[in-house]
């Protein structure tokens, strides 16, 4: 992807993008993650395509219960790096 499009995305696509890159590299699927997470599958798909404003709360969930990391590991990605080069 290229680094204009990302500065330009959306903070929720962001999110959306990070949340399917690491559920996908613990070959989980949507159901697993969302069962884990405690949230509901639909809500997991919106967020993943960047359709619900997560809020910080279910943002902790699925990455702390579902997927098993920190915060500060989830928004370390050059896809949350505002910089410009």
């Amino acid at each position: 992807m290229s680094r204009k499009l990302l500065l330009n995305m959306l903070i929720q696509t962001k999110i959306g993008l990070r949340i399917k890159e690491l559920r996908e590299q613990q070959n989980l699927k949507q159901e697993q993650l969302a069962w884990q997470a405690g949230v509901d599958r639909t809500y997991m798909n919106y967020v993943e395509n960047g359709k619900r404003n997560i809020t910080v709360k279910n943002l902790e969930k699925i990455v702390i219960d579902g997927l098993k990391i920190k915060l500060a590991d989830f928004f370390n990605d050059s896809m949350f790096n505002e910089e410009t080069n």
